[in-house]
């Protein structure tokens, strides 16, 4: 669909069959900002579909309040997770296009008209269509505009370029086909982080394209109570990383080495991160994030393709992360700023 297929007032010529679907988890303080992001779209969505996953009676009460305001559909399940949630409000609902939105986020006013007109006429393999992001507060202001192309070429057509990074591609940002959705079984739930990154790869992998527009359409709220920064997310991330471990064993015969090549490049700098930033501030969480970080070394210490100097330094920052004090921290990340040390730095 093109801009020509747009009235001039914004509406569709006919009807686009959008559901938006929103994962709610005690999130009064956002909801109904992202809302009313969602009812100033020039190109209305078709159904709204909000699943209060497991918020506590207060904040379900609330949710409840709104309803009749808002007008969305209203699903409640036990607590299990974003991509659980989106999985429900995928199944309440029948449109041919899904868009999801977090809680805490909200869209730019021109979200639906520029997704849907970045869906390509002439390639039946499409499976999902994304655009860029604003970054903000949890207050919603803004800090820059643009983020996801800092992270990496879009739109991704290399497993390899997948794989080393973090794909910053949001649900929030994208509008999928919900045939290639059901097609490969909608999120994986055994995850509550990086289920967005894996419902990508799987895409990809299972033949679909996913087209990129260089626009913004959602505005990215980044604050300390968001899913990003919590530990179901750091033991999200370890599940991730063991799932493509076993997914993508070294290929000897054609010099594919994914785990020294792109996992242990990508996952053993959070994981250590995580570990030695939380000695250094003394962090309750400490001890399961030494377990984090202790399964994902038996994990790469174990590979026989990755390079003794990879395995040397995991050893030693494993060592600081058990034994290590936050002075002595301190003291190697100063020294590790020196011209010649920087390699080191944990």
């Amino acid at each position: 669909m093109s801009d020509s297929n747009l009235s001039s007032n914004g509406a569709a010529d006919a009807a686009p069959g959008i559901a938006v679907i929103i994962p709610y988890y005690n999130g009064a303080a956002y909801i109904e900002r992202a809302l009313r992001s969602v009812h100033a779209q020039t190109v209305p969505a078709a159904e709204v579909v909000v699943v209060d996953d497991g918020s506590t009676p207060d904040e379900a009460a609330f949710l409840r309040e709104i309803q009749p305001r808002y007008g969305f559909t209203l699903l409640r399940q036990d607590n299990g997770g974003q991509g659980a949630a989106r999985n429900a409000g995928v199944a309440a609902s029948s449109a041919p296009y899904i868009c999801f939105l977090d809680q805490d986020d909200f869209y730019l006013e021109h979200h639906n008209r520029i997704l849907l007109a970045t869906i390509p006429p002439d390639d039946p393999r499409w499976g999902f269509v994304y655009g860029d992001l604003w970054e903000a507060s949890g207050q919603g202001e803004i800090v820059r505009h643009g983020m996801i192309k800092a992270f990496g070429a879009q739109p991704k057509r290399d497993l390899f370029d997948i794989l080393r990074k973090d794909l910053f591609v949001l649900p929030s940002a994208m509008l999928i086909r919900r045939a290639a959705f059901e097609a490969i079984g909608g999120f994986d739930t055994q995850f509550t982080g990086y289920e967005d990154d894996d419902l990508c790869l799987r895409l990809f992998r299972a033949g679909y394209t996913s087209p990129f527009v260089d626009k913004a359409v959602t505005v990215w709220c980044m604050h300390g109570a968001s899913t990003s920064f919590n530990m179901r997310m750091f033991h999200s991330c370890l599940r991730y990383f063991k799932k493509l471990a076993a997914a993508f064993p070294d290929d000897l015969k054609l010099h594919h080495y994914y785990m020294r090549d792109c996992l242990a490049a990508r996952f053993g700098h959070h994981f250590v991160r995580l570990a030695i930033q939380a000695v250094k501030t003394r962090d309750p969480n400490l001890p399961e994030l030494r377990a984090i970080l202790d399964e994902y070394a038996a994990i790469v210490l174990a590979h026989p393709t990755v390079r003794r100097r990879t395995k040397l330094k995991l050893r030693v920052m494993r060592l600081l992360a058990h034994h290590g004090t936050p002075w002595l921290i301190g003291l190697i990340s100063a020294l590790t700023k020196l011209p010649g040390l920087r390699r080191l730095r944990p």
